[in-house]
């Protein structure tokens, strides 16, 4: 038989099951945001120091950028993501030289230069038989 009693803890046991479930998914949904203003202030604290490799008003730019589009979760950081988007680049060649790209990607290359004097140089030498 429901009681009003029953009818009343059954209702404040929804309402507070509801609150309980609403606080854990802010918290949750928090998380990456407060990755991303971390991110966000280590980034302008380069761009303000002139340790970028960019001029520091397209520093910041490109910090701010970054933190909109980690707020939408566009930002991918996993393990790995950055030697899966340089052996993307390679897909662009054929044959030996999408090959010989993907080990230069793949750290077996000597390089030199940096971003900062505007590209880096990977090189491998491959000997190739006479015929």
């Amino acid at each position: 038989m429901n009681t009003p009693s029953t009818l009343l803890c059954r209702a404040l046991l929804t309402v507070t099951a509801t609150l309980v479930c609403a606080t854990a998914a802010t918290a949750a949904g928090n998380a990456p945001t407060a990755e991303a203003q971390a991110r966000f202030r280590q980034e302008m604290a380069v761009c303000n120091s002139g340790q970028s490799n960019q001029e520091a008003s397209v520093c910041r730019i490109e910090a701010r950028a970054a933190l909109q589009v980690s707020r939408s979760g566009g930002l991918d950081d996993a393990p790995g993501q950055y030697q899966r988007n340089a052996l993307a680049r390679c897909n662009a060649f054929q044959g030996a030289d999408r090959s010989d790209c993907e080990a230069r990607m793949s750290g077996s290359a000597s390089t030199s230069g940096s971003a900062r004097d505007g590209g880096i140089l990977r090189s491998i030498e491959t000997t190739v038989p006479a015929n």
